[in-house]
């Protein structure tokens, strides 16, 4: 843990930090197969820079995922995860997948607060009024028996939100109790029979319920090439996915691309009829790398999803990860735009924009100029904005290519979609799901006006 006097308050920074460290040490005594992937990783990003220096962001980098199973725990998940500096970002609705499920991911929103960590977590809840009434009343009852947060962590948060000061034997007590709250157990509460029918439904109710933790099923180390991580962990004798999920390899990377290994089969024990623990095994959690790119902006996004679906038309039947279907794919996202300049012209990318050391001259006299002629003559110089939130069509195919589906099909109902869904994990929250396409434009824009000042500028005319 970060050195500080001992009676230093911790800034969520800091907090942040030390429980990514501290979650990655854990998470790689329990999957030892995590560590090998970020061996991988760093092998493969030191190649890729040669003889320089990773960002420190890109070494501590890390997104996690977890499953909750009621209200209460996800609203305590927002308070933990406010005091970290990570506020929920994006509504994702897994419904229209076929999962139960709506998520939203925890991060920081700050420019400052990313570079310094950006941890993100994917949080999904259990929309358990959707489930079949053969197994609601069952997935509720035992739901409600279980409490995953340590009393102490919760009387922490109480404390913060008062306004009270977080000193050093707080924070270092606030981490470990976090740290349960992820923590892996190999025993279940419930018995196998109940197990059983939650899994015949659907793996991840039984994922969800069974377990007295909301157990990281993953955590994801951020590399700079993951095709050529890809091609060593197959080297490694890894079981990696059939192919990458996520937009292809392009000149210009944008959103995210993510591969996996095949979930784990893990030892666990049920209660049997007598009492007594039952050895059984459980299949959910696995190795996860990704890659990040540009944030698109509302009109790129809509021409991912475009081409996104036709590539799926034209692989149809095909195998995944197959040439055909990875033809498929490279014919359709050859109609999205594969240089900066063009992805800029076209407004299909955010991009921050800095001033070129010594340009200022240019300006003289002048009270307005276009962003195009700020650009072409030099002034203005700019970088895609990464993108930092999830792709639910690409979370969904690693999930299930890693867990193996046993439901009948009629596991799930049709689920609400829409502002009322949105609406309804807003009130579990407690505040409201920040819309991540404001946050890259609130970024764009402020790297413009801030360009715009130094120049002595009225205004930068959209062009």
């Amino acid at each position: 843990m970060e050195s500080k006097t001992e009676r230093e308050c911790w800034d969520s920074n800091a907090l942040r930090n030390n429980f990514v460290v501290a979650l990655s040490d854990m998470y790689q005594e329990e999957v030892p197969l995590y560590s090998t992937l970020v061996d991988i990783v760093r092998q493969v990003d030191q190649a890729k820079i040669g003889s320089g220096q990773l960002p420190r962001r890109h070494e501590l980098e890390r997104h996690g995922a977890i499953r909750l199973g009621t209200g209460r725990e996800m609203n305590c998940i927002r308070r933990l995860f406010a005091v970290l500096g990570m506020h929920p970002v994006g509504y994702y609705d897994l419904s229209v997948m076929g999962l139960p499920l709506h998520a939203t991911a925890f991060r920081p929103i700050d420019e400052s607060c990313l570079e310094s960590n950006p941890f993100r977590v994917f949080a999904t809840l259990l929309r358990v009024d959707e489930l079949p009434f053969e197994i609601r009343d069952l997935v509720e009852t035992v739901l409600y028996q279980r409490d995953i947060f340590p009393p102490r962590l919760l009387q922490t948060l109480t404390r913060l939100e008062a306004g009270e000061r977080l000193l050093d034997q707080d924070a270092i007590d606030l981490i470990a109790d976090a740290l349960e709250v992820f923590r892996w157990h190999s025993r279940s509460p419930t018995s196998l029979v109940q197990y059983k029918s939650m899994h015949s439904a659907h793996p991840i109710i039984a994922d969800i319920v069974c377990f007295p933790s909301a157990h990281i099923n993953h955590l994801t180390p951020r590399t700079l090439d993951i095709d050529m991580v890809q091609a060593e962990m197959i080297k490694h004798g890894l079981p990696a996915k059939a192919r990458i999920e996520g937009p292809p390899r392009r000149n210009c990377p944008i959103l995210l691309r993510q591969t996996s290994f095949q979930a784990l089969q893990e030892d666990v024990e049920f209660r049997g009829p007598d009492g007594a623990f039952i050895p059984y095994t459980h299949t959910a959690r696995f190795g996860e790398i990704e890659q990040r790119g540009a944030a698109l902006t509302r009109k790129g996004r809509r021409l991912y999803d475009d081409l996104l679906a036709l590539a799926r038309q034209r692989i149809g039947d095909a195998p995944e990860g197959s040439p055909e279907s990875e033809t498929a794919f490279a014919e359709a996202f050859a109609g999205f735009p594969d240089t900066w300049s063009e992805l800029r012209a076209q407004d299909l990318v955010y991009f921050k924009y800095t001033l070129v050391p010594g340009s200022e001259a240019v300006m003289a006299g002048r009270k307005a100029m276009s962003m195009a002629d700020l650009v072409s003559q030099g002034v203005l110089s700019y970088e895609p904005i990464t993108y930092e939130d999830f792709l639910p069509f690409s979370a969904v195919g690693i999930f299930m290519s890693n867990v193996k589906t046993e439901s009948n099909g009629s596991s799930t109902r049709t689920h609400e979609t829409g502002p009322g869904a949105k609406s309804s994990l807003e009130e579990v929250l407690g505040c409201r799901i920040l819309d991540e396409f404001d946050l890259y434009r609130s970024m764009q824009r402020r790297s413009i006006d801030d360009c715009r000042r130094v120049l002595g500028l009225e205004q930068i005319v959209k062009s």
